[in-house]
């Protein structure tokens, strides 16, 4: 191999405190920029990479990763030595894995279509326990589009000589409703089966290519014949190197931008069809089929075709392009709306305006022509020129476009063939592309366009939406992208109306340097956008949209852990989202101080669960990331409780009483050992804290965790030293916990349980919070006094053991297969 470029050996003393310490030695080897590189790192104990040529591959194990760099598209291979089949696989890029042992190799595993499959990748980023099954690939039935890939696919029909049928979105009735049966009997067709000569893009593809179906998804239509504007957009969702003649196997494939990350999504060319007739969107030109089969790759992506029926052209737009949107009340537009839209149709940004529906009225038509509760594309923005003998000027004028693609249009000033047009130079008309045929394409000037409609949207273009090349002439978007989610009992509080629980919500910090050129205010323009995660797909399972907000509020401490209820009843907010509403995305565009700040997304009623996108869209470079803090265990206030220099709170007559009656117990029961094990341990505690709580005491397994909090000789037994100590911290935690259950009920609610932990010096993450609530919660969402015990006994000994692994608190920590079974086992 060439361009051998660094070997790095690191060793790693390891002592579990049962003998000497071990030592772990790995060796990493990395290339030169742009060149091949070769590393091994092996799992046994030795030293000397030297060894390698005297021993066989079953004395140790390891892996070989060979690197071939960015001369070679990034390829590398990864290799498994001496039955290391167990370990994690790689994934991502264009690597290949193998496994070495007793002559096999095996580059992983055979998917469903019988091509050779990479390592399944779990598509939801919430942070999830190693080494354990999760929900998401089982429960979830879309997600093998995920590990479809076209190229791959399109081999295998290549070899096999088969059309496509794509298993992921088979064609059956409930891939177009869910909710009922079709009206009529669909029957799924090949383009070539519905017309001789089927064309994936007849002539180019333009916005009057898109005309609407049996669906109401006017709001998609007026999405997609935005996108048609921008080519070089198009070009990425509907890839136009495709064809019905050459490599033609009946797959096509799209790219949408979803939830955070461009997804290709492929379809196979089986369309809905009654009567030999597309039944949804189709084109103008019956032998073209670029937009039935983009309907039916993001219908695939939902769900279902009926998860299409009814929305916000903003959602589609922004899955076109990754943008985010902007939402405009057009009778209380701002003073500058012109020049933002001008601005807008020039950056290439996606817009689409509507008039708000009559209750009980279903896209009702309007005296001028224009249709309530309808979705329009809004295909341009100019300022026209006038030049006649009687007045010369600018007048700013707006395209916009109905879906159905038919004479419903405006019927105002200078509407199709009306004598406003007289005012304009042939020339002007020919550079304003001015035609007067009944394709639902018309024109408007500025003010009557904000007189009669009512909403405006704005896809703007992020970083996700643009390339080096676009920015030549336009400025791009600095974006911070967080997951996230709300959990009941643990984390989702509703909004500020409920203060004591809206602080338990998740929080992320957004730190604004640098103000924006040219603001003579010295304000950062900060767009907030919060997108709730797959709620069209989960339409058949009841489950509609929340309603979703945000607040902002400014931190005086940027270091600051998780705010508490305390700072929220004392601190105001400093903006807010437009509304709470129940839309896909909320987003807000906001002008704020240099500063830390705190971003708080909730649903607007507490206990509704859902996951999000949260996006942050700055001009300037911001700084922001989830508000948390790092799993650890204050010693201090574990002994002496909250507060600096606080010493430990004398015990009361009837504590002392407690503890004269609890040694001699321990004498009576332990004997002349003066040891005691877990059941003994058990009747000595029930004994005190059935009379002081209303519990069933607690269990042998409880009491088993006690012993093993103290017993790191193994011995299943606690002296009487051992003994006081594990009584100090009882009586600290029943102290704790008598303090936060102020209503005597015995129960902490699961909201409470983090500010009780804090209380006695124990400081949990954000993910580590949920885990204790999942474990240690009843179906209420209370936490028992048993259950409170046995977490911070818990607690106190995984965090003392880690501490013991970790003496320079670096937040990792090596340890052997038996260490880590006795600490997790034994606890």
């Amino acid at each position: 191999m060439s361009n051998y470029y660094k070997t790095r050996t690191v060793r790693t003393y390891v002592s579990d405190g049962t003998g000497p310490p071990k030592v772990q030695t790995k060796t990493y080897t990395v290339g030169g920029p742009g060149g091949t590189s070769i590393g091994y790192a092996p799992s046994s104990d030795f030293g000397d990479f030297g060894n390698f040529g005297s021993r066989g591959f079953g004395d140790f194990g390891g892996q070989f990763n060979v690197d071939f760099g960015d001369n070679f598209g990034g390829k590398s291979l990864q290799f498994d030595v001496g039955g290391n089949r167990g370990g994690s696989r790689p994934s991502g890029g264009g690597s290949q894995y193998y496994v070495i042992n007793d002559g096999r190799a095996d580059p992983g595993q055979y998917s469903s279509t019988g091509r050779r499959a990479g390592p399944i990748i779990d598509p939801d980023p919430q942070p999830k326990l190693a080494g354990r099954p999760t929900r998401v690939l089982k429960k979830n039935p879309f997600v093998g589009l995920k590990f479809q890939n076209a190229d791959e696919i399109r081999a295998q029909c290549r070899q096999q000589g088969i059309l496509f049928e794509d298993p992921e979105f088979p064609c059956v009735d409930s891939s177009i409703f869910f909710s009922r049966s079709p009206p009529r009997p669909f029957e799924w067709k090949r383009p070539h089966e519905i017309c001789g000569n089927p064309e994936w893009i007849s002539a180019g593809a333009s916005r009057f290519d898109v005309k609407q179906g049996e669906l109401g998804d006017c709001w998609l239509l007026a999405a997609v014949a935005s996108l048609t504007c921008n080519q070089k957009l198009f070009d990425h969702v509907v890839e136009p190197n495709q064809s019905f003649t050459s490599d033609y196997c009946g797959l096509f494939k799209f790219n949408f931008w979803h939830q955070g990350d461009w997804q290709e999504v492929v379809v196979d060319d089986r369309l809905p069809t009654y009567k030999n007739q597309l039944v949804f969107m189709h084109s103008t030109e019956k032998n073209e089929f670029w937009s039935a089969l983009l309907e039916k790759a993001y219908a695939k992506l939902m769900g279902s075709y009926e998860s299409l029926k009814g929305g916000s052209t903003s959602e589609a737009m922004e899955d076109f392009t990754g943008g985010v949107t902007e939402m405009f009340d057009l009778p209380k537009a701002p003073a500058n709306l012109l020049q933002i839209m001008l601005k807008a149709h020039e950056r290439g940004s996606l817009m689409g305006c509507s008039i708000d529906a009559d209750p009980g009225k279903i896209e009702a038509e309007l005296a001028n022509g224009l249709i309530m509760g309808h979705a329009y594309s809004i295909t341009s923005v100019q300022l026209a020129d006038i030049q006649t003998p009687r007045m010369k000027g600018q007048i700013p004028m707006v395209r916009i476009r109905n879906p159905w693609g038919n004479g419903s249009e405006w019927k105002g000033a200078w509407s199709d063939g009306s004598r406003e047009w007289s005012l304009l130079s042939e020339d002007e008309k020919k550079e304003l592309g001015l035609n007067f045929d009944d394709d639902g394409e018309f024109w408007m000037s500025f003010q009557d366009f904000i007189t009669n409609f009512q909403k405006l949207e704005i896809c703007n273009l992020g970083p996700d939406s643009l390339d080096e090349d676009d920015l030549s002439n336009k400025k791009k978007w600095e974006c911070f992208k967080e997951h996230g989610n709300w959990i009941r009992r643990v984390n989702a509080g509703g909004c500020r109306n409920y203060l004591e629980t809206f602080w338990t919500n998740p929080q992320f910090r957004m730190t604004l340097t640098d103000v924006d050129e040219n603001d003579g205010d010295d304000l950062c323009t900060a767009i907030v956008a919060v997108l709730q995660k797959d709620r069209r797909k989960k339409r058949k399972e009841g489950l509609d949209l929340l309603t979703i907000g945000y607040v902002i509020y400014k931190l005086e401490d940027p270091n600051c852990g998780p705010l508490d209820m305390k700072f929220f009843k004392y601190n105001a907010s400093v903006a807010k989202s437009p509304t709470f509403i129940n839309m896909r995305e909320i987003c807000g565009r906001h002008k704020l101080p240099p500063g830390t700040y705190a971003i708080v997304p909730s649903t607007f009623e507490p206990h509704y669960e859902g996951e999000f996108l949260m996006r942050i869209f700055t001009e300037k470079a911001n700084i922001s990331g989830e508000i948390d803090e790092q799993t650890r265990l204050d010693e201090d206030t574990a002994k002496n409780g909250p507060g600096k220099g606080k010493e430990r709170p004398a015990p009361n007559e009837q504590e002392k009483a407690q503890a004269d009656a609890l040694k001699q117990s321990f004498r009576r029961i332990a004997g002349e050992d003066m040891e005691i094990d877990a059941y003994e341990l058990q009747d000595i505690l029930n004994t005190v804290f059935t009379k002081e709580f209303k519990f069933p005491g607690f269990g042998i397994d409880t009491c088993r965790s006690m012993v093993a909090m103290h017993d790191g000789d193994l011995s299943g037994k606690l002296g009487y030293d051992e003994f006081k100590e594990l009584w100090e911290d009882l009586r600290r935690w029943k102290g704790v916990f008598k303090e936060f259950d102020k209503d005597n009920s015995g129960n902490l609610s699961s909201y409470e349980l983090r500010s009780a932990l804090n209380h006695v010096g124990f400081h949990v993450s954000n993910r580590t919070f949920k885990s204790l609530v999942m474990r240690y919660s009843n179906k209420n969402g209370q936490v028992d006094f048993g259950d409170f015990i046995m977490c911070s006994i818990r607690l106190k000994t995984m965090l003392t053991s880690f501490k013991g692994h970790d003496p320079n608190n670096t937040g990792l920590a090596p340890y052997d297969i038996d260490s880590f079974i006795q600490t997790t086992m034994y606890s």
